[in-house]
């Protein structure tokens, strides 16, 4: 009797992944993310080399140590004896994305990092969280006597005031300001593992749209519509880079799906008009 195996594909792995948000493996679902970029990439490898340096941050620390040592330790490794960091000379480099690239390079953008961070200080036993700040990234820590708040960019510890001063242009721009201001507390709730997975995604999504890359963007576009089947919009976005694409049907059935779903978006007439065209020019 002879067994057939079937490998999967890069996204097929990635579906088994974030299939359930229970026990969402948010350390190899990153990981793998660098799949489309670099095929033969052994993500195990990428998770065994994370372990190895938590083994070495363990091997720094009394087992009894108390958690603001533990954080500062973490600290010290990470930004200090690792050199992790924003990559500030090239930070749209699609490599900041991938864990495998920031790994060997030791630099990233803001949500790379934390990812990274946080597995080692989850393996420490730390309370750390992921924010979704709006533009950038960060890391809450809850400990005995409170909260710290981490740019994953610098490790620099944010207070009230820094924290309020990076939200001013974001809520001017919005109009958040006068009676519809928010607390700040509103703008420090954690990021569940998938919305995580998502803003990697998007960051993804905005690099290889300002490049005009479709096939990267259609790659893209595949994984987000895995992770969030009911996020309309990412089917319209795909269907817009296959029609740059020249992928006709592929163009329309997303369209279509878009505008079967989302009844009340404000461009459902732009979208229609786009699959009437895209169908002409395929009769």
């Amino acid at each position: 009797m002879t067994f057939s195996f079937q490998v999967p594909t890069a996204l097929e792995y990635f579906e088994s992944l974030v299939r359930s948000d229970d026990q969402f493996p948010l350390l190899e679902a990153a990981a793998s993310l660098a799949q489309d970029e670099y095929p033969d990439l052994d993500v195990q490898q990428v998770l065994g080399d994370v372990d190895q340096l938590l083994a070495r941050l363990k091997r720094r620390l009394p087992a009894d140590a108390a958690p603001l040592a533990r954080l500062r330790a973490l600290n010290q490794f990470f930004f200090n004896d690792l050199s992790f960091g924003g990559n500030v000379n090239d930070y749209y480099d699609p490599d900041n994305s991938y864990l495998n690239a920031v790994l060997r390079t030791r630099r990233g953008i803001p949500i790379s990092l934390a990812v990274l961070w946080m597995e080692l200080a989850q393996g420490l036993g730390l309370q750390a969280r992921g924010i979704g700040f709006p533009g950038h990234f960060m890391l809450k820590v809850t400990l005995p006597k409170g909260q710290v708040v981490i740019d994953p960019f610098t490790g620099k510890s944010l207070s009230r005031e820094e924290l309020g001063e990076r939200l001013e242009p974001y809520k001017r721009s919005n109009g958040l300001v006068g009676d519809f201001d928010v607390p700040l507390g509103l703008y420090l709730q954690p990021a569940s593992p998938r919305e995580i997975i998502a803003r990697m995604l998007r960051n993804l999504k905005e690099v290889h749209h300002a490049q005009e890359d479709w096939q990267r963007v259609i790659a893209v576009q595949d994984r987000l519509i895995a992770l969030l089947p009911g996020a309309w919009g990412e089917y319209r976005d795909r269907g817009i880079a296959h029609a740059e694409q020249g992928n006709t049907a592929q163009a329309v059935r997303d369209l279509e799906t878009y505008l079967g779903k989302a009844e009340d978006a404000l461009d459902i007439d732009a979208i229609a008009e786009r699959v009437a065209m895209l169908r002409r020019m395929a009769s």
